[in-house]
């Protein structure tokens, strides 16, 4: 069984109760409690201790785990208020991946302490909708012009950008995917949420004037977003084993207390109030220094962790029959470690969705062999070979369709590639002969049309269309540089027909593996058949891609 935790979100109210479930039916060796603040992660590693002894190893970590370490104990609010941190942030959001990824605050926890398993217990979707893209929007628009854009807004502008929840969830998953995959974690479990407590779209609670709430149903459309990116990540090969527990109900209690507290807005000061005559203008919000204050707002309230304190009268509201309700997080922590010690509870939403999504069937393979058949026929009859449009991406696919398509054209099948009767083909054989088909192929025209270039043997020209797919057109980038050679290596790997002889070699040696395994497939007989099996008997170009996808770029599926 397992022995090494990280429990992000470890201190609060859901993750330390996953942290003694773990102490009291399992046998950790050491438990990283992570939340956002130092004095969280402290206190919950203290807790533990005086609770459990030495049952384990406690170790409180902090800071915020979507930005890069440097920031990771910045306030989000000074993150905003300065121009160069905003940079820093939206560079880290929208630039490079790689960057990105070594700088980020998870990926450095991750790879220090090498958990065996990851209990995510942060409440993603509510941080990312709270972010409010609405008010941002609101804010952009008033700097928007009959001329356009008022620079003056710039800030606005930037904020409106990192409030984005899509390109944050995206960056988060490949972060967690990347880094779990690296450093070996067996499970990853989040602790997901409904975004409206299980209510539907007539819940009467709100963030703001609208029914039902923007920033509620932001919430949810978060919530469900990372579950669908969890979905896939859970179908992607050498990934953990990924589970998601999703409460459709509110989450409570922590503890009842009278004490000073504020409201929605921060106040927590009791005023002698104004009266104001109801005509003209009304200030909707006014200087408190305008105001006598009569005393501290102080009141007794249910703690419920995350979600906040409550009165008596809102909580005897949203647990009522009917509303919310609610649901403890000693049950919901139950689960979680039922869940990791492996028993089927249920709950787990992404077996769920496993079992309910429709997979591939029997009738759809016999179909697709009718429609290859026909898509062949119709080609004959054209006389025009049926190879790509660049509507299927990524750009490799047509690249390597149209290199597939003269191969086919120039020597007829796979084993002709590689041999002439009793002597292997050389690369730069291969080269030349396909340098000297291409002017009799079709490719010639049709590839450089749809953003397909050509580069020549000799690496020195490149046939080209109106538009070039590789390097893609970002921002108001329109030229690149083709002086820079290791640059130009990478578009031609990734968008361009590579007539030279390096490429040749590297399809002499992929279409050697195809061939061993179609062999080993006849002597083996289904024992041999996987992805590596090149199943076709006939120069398949499309059949010939896929297998590159299958083997070369680990995209294949898994179920």
């Amino acid at each position: 069984m397992y022995q090494d935790f990280l429990i992000l979100g470890g201190a609060g109210l859901v993750g330390l109760q996953v942290c003694r479930r773990i102490l009291t039916d399992l046998t950790p060796r050491r438990i990283v409690v992570a939340s956002l603040f130092e004095h969280e992660a402290v206190a919950a590693v203290e807790a533990l201790s005086e609770e459990f002894g030495n049952a384990a190893a406690y170790v409180p970590v902090w800071g915020n785990l979507f930005v890069p370490k440097e920031l990771a104990h910045v306030p989000r609010s000074e993150i905003l208020a300065s121009r160069q941190l905003r940079r820093r942030l939206l560079g880290t959001l929208y630039g490079d991946f790689d960057a990105a990824y070594g700088d980020n605050h998870l990926v450095r926890l991750i790879r220090e302490h090498r958990p065996e398993v990851v209990v995510d217990c942060v409440n993603t979707a509510t941080g990312l909708s709270y972010q409010n893209v609405f008010d941002g929007a609101a804010r952009l628009m008033d700097w928007l012009g009959e001329d356009g854009f008022d620079n003056a807004g710039t800030e606005d502008l930037e904020g409106f950008l990192l409030s984005q929840s899509v390109p944050q969830l995206i960056r988060h998953v490949r972060f967690v995917h990347r880094a779990t995959t690296e450093y070996r974690t067996r499970v990853y479990l989040k602790i997901g949420t409904t975004g409206t407590g299980g209510m539907g779209l007539n819940i009467p609670y709100t963030h703001s004037e609208d029914k039902p709430s923007k920033v509620l149903l932001a919430k949810t459309e978060a919530g469900f977003g990372h579950t669908g990116l969890l979905f896939l990540l859970a179908r992607t090969p050498d990934a953990p084993i990924v589970k998601e527990v999703k409460p459709a109900a509110m989450i409570g209690y922590k503890a009842v207390k009278t004490v000073a507290v504020t409201d929605k807005h921060g106040n927590g000061s009791l005023f002698e109030p104004h009266q104001v005559p109801v005509t003209g203008a009304l200030a909707l919000a006014e200087p408190a220094v305008g105001y006598e204050k009569v005393g501290d707002l102080v009141v007794s309230v249910v703690d419920t962790g995350e979600n906040g304190v409550f009165t008596r009268g809102e909580f005897a509201a949203i647990t009522a029959h009917g509303q919310m309700e609610y649901i403890t997080p000693e049950e919901i922590a139950r689960v979680v470690v039922l869940e990791i010690r492996g028993a089927n509870t249920g709950q787990d939403v992404i077996s769920a969705l496993d079992s309910a999504v429709l997979n591939p069937s029997y009738k759809a393979g016999l179909v697709r062999a009718a429609a290859m058949n026909d898509l062949k026929q119709a080609e004959t009859e054209a006389e025009l070979p049926s190879v790509a449009l660049g509507r299927l991406g990524p750009p490799e696919l047509s690249k390597l369709l149209f290199e597939a398509q003269l191969l086919k054209e120039c020597f007829g099948t796979i084993s002709a590639v590689l041999d002439d009767g009793e002597r292997r083909r050389t690369p730069t054989e291969v080269s030349q002969k396909l340098s000297a088909h291409l002017d009799a192929s079709t490719v010639r025209h049709t590839a450089p049309s749809i953003g397909i270039p050509i580069l020549a043997p000799d690496g020195r020209s490149l046939l080209r269309g109106p538009r070039i797919n590789v390097p893609e057109l970002t921002g108001h980038r329109s030229t690149v540089s083709l002086d820079d050679h290791a640059a130009v290596d990478g578009w031609a790997r990734k968008g361009w027909i590579d007539l030279r002889p390096e490429n040749a070699a590297v399809w002499l040696q992929r279409l050697a593996k195809m061939r061993e395994a179609r062999a080993e497939l006849r002597t083996a007989g289904s024992a041999a058949a996987s992805i590596r099996t090149y199943i076709g008997s006939h120069f398949e170009i499309g059949e010939v891609v896929a297998w590159i996808f299958n083997n070369e770029m680990g995209g294949h599926r898994m179920k």
